[in-house]
């Protein structure tokens, strides 16, 4: 009878063990945290929102992109003469994100808006302007339940560096972490040769351009061009340079007003970069009212330049070409413009235009980046396509949009070979990228994380034992110390039993 009750006393006693230590060490309901970063661009602005746990708030690879809304219309800067409708034209994504965010939630929800190239330069061209859009801006997101961070302009310095920490914190990097994504990106990340490094980020937008990545050895050429971070324990010195007028659209303005100047008295111009069959009218003041233009500017006997498509990649190239300067470098090593670029580096993740239009093109779905060859020919087809066809092909596309990606193709190329100096050897390091798992790629989620803090300096606290583990040694350890009392208490009360047994 002792025997029965201390074995049930102590059944008793390992499953409250167990219980105990269960109930202890549950985790906690899931406490999700969101955030909105709202992306003024040139030429639009999207609105993203993100979550996390907020008990794993400093831990890599928590946060993932929950929703992504395109604000109709033009960028801010589009608002420049009509400045009071900047703030209004992103109540729609405003309401989208209210409805995405529990309600519960929203007071304690940060949004933050960053306006890029475009207000850079409507900044230079008329900054009482530019500072009407933004205080527009943030009346519209003062009056809405989320709370309100701050709306300002960005500079490409931070535009390059935000970039760079949102590959590298969705690609794992700073910790060497590989994630399981239900969409087979961990096959990429396999396929990258330096995962154990960080990558390059590479950035196109309308009105800028960034490159930045990390340099194998330390330069100390242009220290304007270089960041310092400490994250996750690690030191990174960091080369990121913004050349502003060199996005797609600038730079096919850029090009056009060189072209204008070359054409005379003409008020026609037989374009390259435009399919054969192409037709477009221009207003000289629109061409040269920004400053990326504004230099080339003289008196024309004509008020609007007529262009005709004319299909030609190879000279479409070398009219490109020669937006970058390369006669003048006072460094080691420049890219273009006299600007210091040290030797790159690594893989490099090119997103927002990059990937857009090498997407378009079909040049981003093979699991192997192609051969540099394979996509200046695929280009060149495409540029060599009449106008009436790639219209009937592409026909669900926007006019604009269709009509520019044989320049902006050809562009994409020429600022990677040309300007950056990618060769047909280093050509298959670069990773077009669109998303990283769920999130987009791009600067507004390194914007996030460095406003809130989210990747610490020092490497997280983390716990000695995981949870299983730690349940696994009591339920281990109870076992054990069951095991030793029944043998103790056989031991003591076996020879009594022996002896009556003699008896």
């Amino acid at each position: 009878k002792i025997l029965l009750i201390l074995g049930f006393l102590s059944t008793l006693a390992v499953i409250a063990l167990i219980a105990v230590a269960v109930t202890q060490n549950k985790p906690l309901p899931k406490n999700i945290k969101y955030g909105i970063v709202l992306d003024a661009g040139s030429s639009h602005t999207n609105l993203y929102v993100y979550e996390w746990p907020a008990e794993k708030e400093n831990d890599t690879g928590v946060v993932q992109q929950v929703e992504v809304c395109k604000v109709e219309g033009p960028g801010i800067s589009g608002y420049s003469h009509a400045t009071e409708m900047a703030g209004p034209s992103l109540e729609q994504c405003l309401q989208q994100a209210e409805e995405v965010i529990p309600s519960k939630q929203h007071q304690e929800t940060p949004v933050y808006l960053g306006a890029t190239a475009g207000m850079r330069l409507l900044s230079l061209e008329n900054k009482n302007a530019a500072d009407k859009v933004l205080s527009s801006v943030e009346k519209t997101l003062r009056s809405t339940p989320f709370n309100f961070q701050g709306a300002r302009i960005i500079s490409g310095q931070e535009e390059g560096a935000y970039g760079w920490i949102t590959i590298n914190y969705l690609l794992g990097n700073f910790k060497q972490v590989l994630y399981q994504w239900q969409s087979g990106w961990t096959k990429l990340l396999h396929s990258l040769k330096s995962i154990s490094e960080t990558s390059g980020a590479l950035d196109l937008g309308g009105a800028s351009t960034q490159i930045t990545f990390v340099p194998k050895e330390l330069y100390s050429e242009s220290p304007e061009n270089l960041l310092y971070f400490r994250l996750y324990g690690k030191d990174y010195l960091v080369y990121t340079h913004s050349f502003l007028c060199y996005g797609k659209d600038q730079a096919l303005q850029q090009k056009l007003a060189r072209d204008v100047q070359a054409s005379t008295s003409s008020s026609s111009l037989l374009d390259p970069c435009f399919h054969q069959g192409y037709q477009r009218t221009i207003n000289i003041t629109e061409l040269f009212k920004n400053p990326c233009t504004s230099d080339e500017k003289k008196q024309f006997p004509f008020s609007q330049l007529y262009i005709q498509g004319e299909g030609d990649y190879q000279k479409c190239r070398r009219n490109i070409q020669k937006l970058f300067n390369k006669a003048d470098c006072r460094y080691s090593s420049c890219s273009f413009n006299g600007i210091y670029l040290p030797p790159l580096q690594g893989d490099f993740g090119a997103f927002s235009a990059f990937y857009f239009v090498m997407n378009f093109l079909n040049l981003t779905h093979e699991q192997s980046p192609i051969a540099l060859d394979k996509v200046a020919s695929t280009i060149e087809s495409f540029c060599a396509r009449p106008w009436h066809e790639v219209k009937t092909a592409y026909h669900q596309i926007k006019e604009k949009y269709l009509s520019e990606y044989c320049f902006s193709g050809a562009y994409i190329l020429s600022l990677l070979e040309n300007g950056y100096e990618f060769t047909e050897k280093n050509w298959q390091r670069i990773h077009f990228l669109g998303k990283i798992g769920n999130s987009d790629a791009g600067w507004t989620l390194g914007y996030m994380l460095n406003l809130t803090n989210m990747i610490p300096a020092e490497e997280p606290a983390m716990p000695p034992l995981s949870h299983g583990s730690y349940v696994g040694l009591m339920v281990l350890s109870s076992l054990v110390l069951v095991s030793v009392l029944l043998l103790a208490w056989l031991l003591f009360h076996k020879p009594k039993c022996l002896q009556k047994g003699i008896v």
